[in-house]
């Protein structure tokens, strides 16, 4: 079967436990669990769209977008990356009702166990999703505040103590112990007391939850794989983890190529 259509990062929702994959591509979406241990091709097209104001574009900024919308789009601003920077209290912000709707919204500061123990942050909608394109195999829910600068203000407070980073390499190859993240919840909480009293953020009581891949075999060494330099990708589907397809001949991050058009066959 073939499909043909710009793709978009993987839709991603947790069922007992397990984590369920679409690809968007055109207008339909395909299921992807169903695919592993299967063989697979993607070829690149040769077209990128951009999924904001749809013009051809040759090369894809912030994923998926021409240069122009990278340059004006609030979600392409730098503040996307690091919260505590947010500035639309200032009257500075690209898209004043986009970051309205995206930034004064219930966020969740959260720790998440990737490749170790991280913290990180997200629109409380975007929860379990968010974890699952992290490729988190464990996470806790530790405050909900009701702005995105106060979740990122919290999120620096607590960077001193624990890594907001993911070592993706060690994610991809389930190099991964699980961990106490409760335990490690309590010993936080004492650290940003008086920040957390001030910004009025709610502590969050919660077990944590544990994630499962479509996985039948990691990969012992990660070799990645990059439609601007193969446009035709193919190979045997050993699994999905975070936003990664685990092919027997390399990893290909779905995200990074958003606004591809490509012919998916399988």
């Amino acid at each position: 079967m073939q499909k043909t259509g710009n793709i978009q990062k993987m839709h991603a929702t947790l069922e007992e436990g397990n984590a369920i994959y679409q690809l968007p591509i055109g207008n339909e979406m395909v299921a992807m669990n169903a695919l592993v241990g299967q063989e697979i091709s993607l070829i690149f097209n040769g077209t990128i769209t951009c999924s904001n104001c749809g013009v051809i574009t040759k090369k894809s900024y912030s994923q998926g977008y021409c240069y122009p919308c990278c340059r004006d789009l609030a979600r392409c601003d730098l503040c996307i990356m690091k919260p505590e920077t947010c500035h639309h209290h200032l009257g500075t912000c690209r898209e004043p009702l986009w970051g309205l709707d995206n930034c004064f919204a219930p966020h969740i500061i959260y720790l998440a166990n990737s490749s170790g123990i991280k913290v990180g942050i997200t629109r409380k909608s975007n929860i379990p999703s968010r974890w699952i394109d992290q490729g988190a195999v464990q996470a806790l829910p530790i405050f909900e505040v009701d702005t995105r600068l106060k979740s990122g203000q919290i999120e620096v407070a607590l960077k001193a103590f624990v890594s907001d980073k993911t070592n993706w390499r060690k994610m991809l190859k389930n190099e991964v112990d699980e961990v106490n993240l409760v335990a490690t919840k309590n010993q936080l909480l004492a650290k940003v007391t008086g920040l957390a009293t001030e910004l009025g953020a709610v502590a969050l009581d919660n077990e944590a939850i544990k994630i499962h891949y479509p996985v039948v075999e990691y990969p012992s060494k990660v070799t990645s794989l990059n439609f601007d330099k193969m446009p035709e990708i193919s190979g045997v589907l050993r699994g999905i983890k975070g936003q990664y397809l685990l092919l027997d001949t390399g990893v290909l991050n779905i995200r990074k190529f958003s606004s591809y058009n490509i012919t998916l066959t399988y």
